[in-house]
């Protein structure tokens, strides 16, 4: 790994990561180039395989994106106008976007604010004569609480959508995030754990009805050429993509358990700070966190954000408001309109460096940044 250049720590370095790689990436890409079949070819249809085999499932359906993924596996499972859909106040905005792209209507409960996930002891709550789904998210690389959340929907006859989109490689009780559920969308946007060089997305299931129909969705509702049995639409993930793809699911799990040392590094350097005032991430008994993003949460984290900048360390916000606040959200009717721990999250998380080629040493300087920040907003209080 490079030393850490002072004043930059980038919250996430993209070109580190190829540089580690870039042989066998350009391998990859030249074998696309030398077969000249660039839509839906054998490394597509490689990676589908791979992919299911990794998450522990049947099958696996190569979408756009992975907002995609969340949308056509919605359809699949025959979600529309309508009905229901259950699921978190806190997540990125297409796990909401993608319910509503259906006509269904998003029924958002707040999180456990230890994990960020949705609360399954409020998701019986919200079920109504309507609902036809849940949706959990597998927020920030940590397992939701699937147990109880797939006791709910067997008992009331719901299905079970995972978004997997931060979570590849996560497990809970020895099983992958993605094997849980009806079908599972996984997004390979650049900074994602197993991130494409542009967008990409994957549909997960054990169901070959749903896989199938995934298939067809994503080729214009078409079996065959010129023979379309259903209205679908463009979602096909790029040959180019899938080879690169393929090339980085091999050191998936080296980089996934690299992000996890670091994390624990993160966790033992502000225990030894003394920073009680910033909560750090746990993990639930039995959950294999992948640590898509170290998140924290910190009081005054705007003004914190702002020095960190300052020093030359990058930060995120994920998210700065919840799901129902969001503008585009506005006429939404909703049972619940207060969600103390998703908003409370949204004022306080903030995402600190984290990738795998992140030198260690980066670890202590970030915290002991975080120590100052803390306490110039002290004394300026």
């Amino acid at each position: 790994m490079a030393p850490v250049t002072p004043g930059r720590i980038p919250h996430v370095d993209l070109k580190a990561q190829h540089a580690t790689i870039r042989q066998e990436i350009n391998d990859a890409i030249q074998r696309v180039l030398d077969n000249a079949q660039f839509i839906l070819g054998p490394e597509v249809q490689a990676l589908e395989k791979e992919i299911a085999a990794y998450c522990g499932a049947r099958f696996a359906v190569g979408v756009a994106s992975g907002t995609d993924a969340l949308i056509l596996s919605l359809r699949a499972c025959g979600i529309g106008p309508g009905d229901e859909v259950i699921t978190t106040c806190f997540s990125f905005f297409a796990t909401a976007e993608a319910i509503l792209a259906v006509g269904a209507i998003p029924v958002f409960v707040d999180i456990e604010l230890d994990t960020y996930n949705l609360d399954p002891a409020l998701v019986g709550q919200a079920v109504t004569p309507k609902t036809k789904a849940i949706l959990p998210v597998h927020l920030y690389g940590h397992p939701a609480s699937m147990d109880p959340i797939l006791s709910i929907a067997k008992h009331h006859g719901l299905r079970v959508i995972e978004d997997c989109a931060q979570a590849i490689g996560a497990a809970q009780g020895g099983k992958r995030c993605g094997a849980f559920g009806d079908a599972a969308a996984f997004s390979f946007f650049p900074t994602k754990n197993l991130g494409a060089y542009g967008d990409g997305g994957m549909v997960v299931t054990d169901n070959p009805e749903i896989a199938e129909t995934v298939r067809i969705l994503r080729a214009h509702g078409s079996r065959r050429k010129y023979h379309h049995d259903a209205l679908g639409t463009n979602s096909r993930l790029d040959e180019l993509q899938a080879a690169i793809l393929r090339v980085k699911l091999r050191h998936i799990d080296v980089w996934n358990e690299t992000r996890r040392r670091l994390a624990k590094a993160y966790g033992d350097a502000f225990s030894k700070s003394g920073l009680d005032t910033v909560k750090h991430p746990i993990e639930r008994p039995g959950a294999h966190a992948i640590y898509h993003l170290y998140t924290v949460r910190l009081r005054d984290r705007d003004r914190i954000q702002a020095l960190l900048a300052e020093k030359g360390i990058g930060t995120q916000v994920a998210y700065p408001k919840t799901m129902p606040a969001q503008p585009a959200l506005k006429d939404l009717k909703s049972a619940v309109q207060s969600f103390p721990q998703g908003e409370l999250a949204s004022r306080e998380v903030l995402s600190l460096p984290l990738y795998p080629e992140l030198p260690a040493e980066a670890i202590d300087l970030v915290v002991a940044a975080i120590q100052n920040a803390l306490e110039d907003t002290l004394a300026s209080a």
